[in-house]
């Protein structure tokens, strides 16, 4: 199986490049000639590029958001009509969904709000490729060496963790290790349409709290207060207090059997294997 991949630096794009070999790594910079060459020979295009969403919106950085998953998607349409991988995977998130809302694959509706509006756009860039193409909504992604959890580790190992705010909203979570047996899961039987990358069972942000401080055999006590989070994020801390329930419907129905379905044994794995 031979991979190309955008994004290809960044944490679960490290993860892919671990588990694929065979890849050919597609920069920022290439033009679309250039990418259409990257693509001859290649079984699947991943397309993981993106800035990242924590980060205080400006107009300015509003603009770098959505130029950087937009923009980029385009280009790859673009290469895509010079030569087709077999499928293509594109990526988005669980932000597209309405806030408090149980949804699967098949939910109507989408959020109105900025993210809303930039999953939603970024998802039908890719449903314009003149190939195969499959969809990963993603939830918060776990893992020891990046995303969300790495910059948790240490305010919780200090004593200091715990929930945002009530810790009532719910967060849609998956193990890296899920989601890239998920994504190969999707390659290997050249699926289509849209997958939601997040765990059968969706937890409180109280509930998470409680299992990392667990795991680390730690208190976690300690609630943040959701106005310093607006004060650091402005606008983007909706990604941290906004609340998705979310469920794989479509990687359970096509017989995709996750390793850590469950919050604990998720982070227990995670935090044992530091």
């Amino acid at each position: 199986m031979k991979i190309a991949i955008t994004g290809a630096s960044g944490f679960i794009g490290s993860h892919l490049r671990r588990r694929f070999k065979d890849h050919r790594v597609i920069k920022r910079d290439d033009s679309i000639d250039d990418i259409s060459k990257k693509l001859e020979g290649i079984d699947c295009l991943i397309n993981l590029a993106g800035a990242p969403i924590i980060k205080r919106w400006t107009d300015e950085y509003k603009k770098t958001l959505w130029n950087s998953r937009i923009g980029t998607t385009k280009k790859l349409v673009a290469a895509i009509e010079k030569k087709a991988p077999r499928i293509f995977i594109s990526v988005s998130a669980v932000g597209i969904y309405p806030d408090s809302k149980e949804c699967d694959e098949d939910c109507v509706g989408t959020s109105e709000d900025f993210l809303g509006m930039l999953a939603s756009q970024w998802e039908k860039e890719a449903q314009k490729a003149q190939c195969p193409t499959a969809i990963f909504r993603f939830g918060m992604v776990l893992g020891k060496d990046g995303g969300a959890l790495k910059k948790m580790l240490l305010p919780f190992k200090l004593g200091l963790g715990g929930p945002i705010g009530s810790g009532s909203m719910v967060m849609s979570w998956i193990h890296i290790d899920d989601l890239i047996n998920a994504i190969s899961f999707v390659i290997e039987r050249g699926l289509t349409g849209i997958f939601n990358g997040v765990s059968p069972n969706p937890v409180t942000n109280k509930e998470f709290s409680k299992a990392l401080g667990q795991a680390l055999n730690r208190p976690a006590i300690i609630p943040i207060p959701i106005f310093f989070l607006k004060i650091l994020y402005g606008d983007a801390s909706v990604v941290l207090t906004a609340s998705k329930i979310v469920y794989p419907k479509r990687l359970l129905q096509e017989g995709f059997r996750f390793e850590y379905p469950a919050i604990q044994e998720a982070l227990t794995d995670l935090i044992a294997n530091q």
